[in-house]
Formats: C-alpha cells, sequence, structure tokens
C-alpha cells in the first residue's frame, strides 16, 4: 500500500471553521466535505515541509493566505484506504482567519462555514473530525496561553465546552437508561465549565462566557450544552463587533492607544483614523507591536510610557481609546498598567477616553488583582529597595467612558449589568 503524506488545514473566522466540498476535479472522495487540503509533495513530486505545503494549499483553494495566521500544528496521524490503495499520513493544521472572501478553484464545488460539531453529521473525508482534534483547543489552551487577549480567550474556552458536549453526545452507548447517562453526562461537563471558567481568574470576560452559556442550559444534557456553547459563542463574537463599531463611530480622526487590544484594533479598522499615536507600553513592549501592525494603513507615531501624556496634548489626539481587562460594578476600569496616568492625562489634553468592551467584561464583583509582575524587570541591584511592578492598574470611573455593544453604558447600567452577571453564575450551585 502506498503512503502518501497530506494537509488539512481548518481556518477558523469567530467559532466557525470553513469547509469545502470537493469537486469531480480531484482524484479522491468526490462529493465530500473536507478542510483545506492537499499532498506534502508538490506538483513535479517533490517533498516539501508540511507548513509550506499548508500554507499553498490555502493560496490555491481560498485566497485567504494572507489573512491567515497560523495557531497550531497537530500531530499527524495514519488513515489506510483498502479502496484507494493508499495509506495516507495527515498533517493537521490550525489558522485562525481574518476574513471569510474565499476564492475557490476547480477542486472546489461549494464552501460553507461551519462550527466543527457539523463535521459529525456531513459526509466528509475519512476522519475528518480526527484532524479537527488534534489541533481543536483544549482547557490548557485557555489556561496556558499567554500571547492572546482574554476577549480571544473567552472564545478557546467556549469552543472547549461546545466540543467536549459534542464528543459527550456522540459517544454514548444504550447500555445505560437515558436519565442515568444524561446525569452522568451533565456532572463530567459541568466539572469541565467549572474547569475552564476557573482557569483564568484574573480574566473575567472567561468566567462571564461560561456562565452565560451554562446558565442556558435547561435540559442538562450533552445536545443542550452543546447548543448553549455555541448560542453564547456566537453572542460573543457579535458582541466585540459591535463595540468595536459602536466606538468607531465616535474616536475622531487622530487616536491614541496604549496597549495590544483585539477590540481597539476593531476599532482603528474601523474608524480608519488619519494618524495614531501609539505608546511603547512596557512591561513586555507590546505597543510597538501594535505600531507596526498598523503602519500600512495609518500613519503612526510610536512614543515612550514617560512622554505619553505630553503627546497626548502636543499631538493634539481627539481621544484616546484603550481596552479592558475588566469593568467593576462602580464603573472604574481594570487594564494595562499605564491606563489611568493615560486616561488622566487625556483629560488635561481635552481628549476624549474610551475604554472598548463587551460587557461581558463587566466583572459580577469589585475584585481585582494587579498581578505583579517579576521585580527584576525594574530592578536587579543589590539596594534595598522596595519594588512595584503591576501588570494592571485602576482607572477611576470619572475618567474613562465605557463604550459596550450598547453603547455607552454609566455606573448605574453598569452595576445592572453586574448583577445579571452574578445571578448567572448561580448555575454550578442550582441557583
Amino acid at each position: 500500500m502506498e503512503t502518501r503524506p497530506v494537509v488539512t488545514c481548518f481556518l477558523r473566522s469567530e467559532g466557525a471553521v470553513l469547509l469545502l466540498r470537493r469537486s469531480d476535479a480531484v482524484g479522491s472522495y468526490r462529493g465530500q466535505w473536507g478542510g483545506v487540503a492537499g499532498h506534502v509533495a508538490d506538483d513535479a513530486g517533490r517533498d516539501r515541509n508540511p507548513e509550506t505545503a499548508a500554507r499553498a494549499e490555502i493560496s490555491e483553494e481560498t485566497g485567504l493566505n494572507d489573512a491567515v495566521t497560523l495557531v497550531r500544528r497537530g500531530d499527524s496521524f495514519r488513515v489506510a484506504d483498502a479502496d484507494q490503495g493508499v495509506r495516507w499520513v495527515v498533517h493537521p493544521f490550525l489558522f485562525d482567519c481574518d476574513g471569510r472572501g474565499v476564492t475557490t478553484n476547480e477542486e472546489t464545488t461549494e464552501t460553507a462555514w461551519l462550527h466543527p460539531p457539523e463535521i459529525l453529521s456531513r459526509e466528509t473525508v475519512p476522519r475528518l473530525w480526527t484532524a479537527w482534534d488534534r489541533v481543536r483547543p483544549r482547557v490548557a489552551t485557555v489556561h496556558e496561553d499567554r500571547t492572546h487577549g482574554s476577549a480571544w480567550l473567552s472564545l478557546r474556552a467556549l469552543e472547549v465546552l461546545r466540543d467536549e458536549a459534542t464528543l459527550a453526545d456522540a459517544g454514548r452507548t444504550d447500555d445505560l437508561e437515558t436519565a442515568e447517562r444524561d446525569s452522568d453526562d451533565w456532572d463530567a461537563l459541568a466539572a469541565l465549565a467549572a474547569e475552564i471558567r476557573d482557569a483564568r481568574p484574573s480574566m473575567v470576560v472567561v468566567a462571564n462566557r461560561l456562565n452565560r452559556a451554562m446558565a442556558a442550559v435547561t435540559d442538562e444534557s450533552p445536545a443542550a450544552v452543546e447548543r448553549a456553547a455555541t448560542e453564547a459563542l456566537t453572542h460573543a463574537v457579535t458582541a466585540d463587533r459591535v463595540a468595536a463599531a459602536v466606538a468607531a463611530e465616535r474616536v475622531g480622526d487622530r487616536l491614541a492607544t496604549l496597549s495590544r487590544s483585539g477590540t481597539v484594533r476593531a476599532v482603528v479598522d474601523a474608524a480608519a483614523p488619519e494618524a495614531v499615536l501609539v505608546t511603547e507600553s512596557r512591561p513586555g513592549g507590546e505597543g510597538v507591536g501594535v505600531a507596526e501592525a498598523l503602519a500600512d494603513s495609518t500613519a503612526v507615531t510610536l512614543t515612550t510610557d514617560a512622554a505619553f501624556g505630553y503627546e497626548l496634548d502636543a499631538w493634539n489626539a481627539d481621544a484616546l481609546v484603550v481596552g479592558a481587562d475588566r469593568v467593576l460594578p462602580d464603573g472604574r476600569v481594570v487594564n494595562k498598567a499605564g491606563t489611568r496616568s493615560a486616561a488622566l492625562s487625556a483629560a488635561a489634553a481635552g481628549a476624549d477616553c474610551y475604554a472598548v468592551c463587551a460587557t461581558d467584561k463587566i466583572a459580577p464583583r469589585s475584585e481585582w488583582d494587579c498581578e505583579e509582575r517579576d521585580s527584576q524587570e525594574v530592578y536587579d541591584g543589590g539596594a534595598d529597595i522596595a519594588v512595584e511592578n503591576p501588570t494592571f492598574d485602576l482607572t477611576p470611573a470619572s475618567a474613562v467612558t465605557v463604550v459596550t455593544e450598547r453603547g455607552v453604558v454609566d455606573t448605574d447600567e453598569i452595576g445592572e449589568i453586574a448583577d445579571a452577571h452574578r445571578q448567572r453564575s448561580e448555575w454550578a450551585d442550582g441557583g
């Protein structure tokens, strides 16, 4: 039996993945659904690096090669097909995709952006779910990731719950009474949801979105958990998008910001300002990456944290736009260290300060943690010096306008939303 290495690529956008229906122009599995796929060897029969092959297939089959970012390469696996006389060695990949405008070639007759559980109900190429299983997010993704923001991780948390519920529903056997099966599955999924919810205690949006899903479950079955997780995922994606669009209408032509935030990037993309001022944003310096990412689309000025307050005034900023790690019930905003001084400087310069976030970032309670970083980032000498090196700081409600998918929310509305989040968090107690 001939062995042929191939790639299967999942392009993910807003929790859904792209599936393509194979045409009569391909040599195998005509009419079946798959990811972006192809041989590792090129047309001349030369072996390629699997990632090189994956990116080439994405370009040829979708035209989205400039819109994708590699998330994960999964472990390869073998699929023996006696009818084809081939043993496939499948190399699975997951890419995040910024757009959905697919341009197909002759190998595809139809495309669809679907939530992965639908793989199990479609006629697909062999073991397509196995390929997804090798790259899909796990609890460890939420717990260990230190690259992405909290909104991104909240979507991954919901994907974990959705997919695990799908597996629980699909894997049940008939040797138990239905009520007993559902009870066992519910207990396991509830424990999993609690584990995911608590994986990043500083990221309130992860907990709020898991609580939203679990509080919506009515019949305590895996199918109900899958539906609730998928609906919560759709709600989250929409809320993040709308919050950015609402803010984009308010910010003006000269916009300042201070750290990496997916929501702020969405505001900038929607507002298309004529110029952006960015501070370097220590510790971590992610403001430099933000400046580089924006440089192709607008005029960018990068400055130091120490000079940011002065530059807000001298640069004539219309608005300071920041994300929010969390909004406390009284309207105070917890965000990257430097936000407080930037907000107060913006007020002195006559610039508006907007904290842009979905309402799911409003905390049900007032607790927060500044998350002290390693003191040696600031001072590693031998003198007896106390060092404070917080990751987050606290901005007073009077210095910032909170913009959400509901529009601008005042402190009374923030308190009401916090109450609703608190009530949803009681699902685990049977409340």
